[in-house]
C-alpha cells in the first residue's frame, strides 16, 4: 500500500478512536506519535498522517457544519462512526489539501469506506465527498 494511503488509514483511525472515546482528536494524536516512539514495534506516524489529523483539528467545526448539511436523511451522531470519520478526513483533504487531486481524495476515502464500514458506505461517502467537490469553491470562500 503507498505511504499516504497508510497516512490516510492511520488518519481515520486517529479521528475514528478519538470520536470512540469522546476525547479531542489532537490528544489521541499525541498518544500515537508517544506510542510509536516508546515501542519499536509501533509504525511511526507520517508527516502526512499528522497534517491530515491537525489539518482537520483546525477545520473540526466547519467540516462537521457541511457534514451535517449535505449529508441527506442523516444527522451527524446518528451516523455510522466509521462513516462519519472517513468523512471527516475525505472533506478535509477535498477542500483544504489543494496538492491532492479532487478524484484522489474522494477515491481514498471510498477505499476506506470499503474496508472499514457497511457494503453501502463507498456510495455514501462517494456522493457526499462528490457534492463537496462541486461546491468546493464556495464551502472555501471565507475559510482560508
Amino acid at each position: 500500500m503507498a505511504a499516504r494511503s497508510n497516512a490516510r488509514k492511520r488518519a481515520f483511525q486517529i479521528l475514528f478512536e478519538a470520536d470512540q472515546r469522546g476525547v479531542p482528536v489532537r490528544e489521541v494524536l499525541a498518544d500515537w506519535i508517544r506510542h510509536s516512539r516508546n515501542d519499536t514495534r509501533q509504525p511511526p506516524v507520517s508527516a502526512f498522517t499528522m497534517d491530515l489529523v491537525e489539518g482537520y483539528a483546525d477545520k473540526v467545526s466547519r467540516i462537521d457544519e457541511l457534514i451535517a448539511t449535505y449529508a441527506v436523511d442523516w444527522d451527524l451522531d446518528r451516523m455510522p462512526v466509521a462513516d462519519r470519520n472517513i468523512v471527516r478526513i475525505g472533506a478535509y483533504e477535498l477542500i483544504w489539501v489543494d496538492e491532492t487531486p479532487d478524484a484522489v481524495a474522494i477515491d481514498e476515502a471510498v477505499q476506506l469506506a470499503k474496508e472499514f464500514s457497511t457494503d453501502d458506505s463507498p456510495a455514501f461517502v462517494n456522493g457526499l465527498l462528490g457534492r463537496f467537490k462541486d461546491l468546493k469553491p464556495s464551502l472555501r470562500r471565507g475559510e482560508d
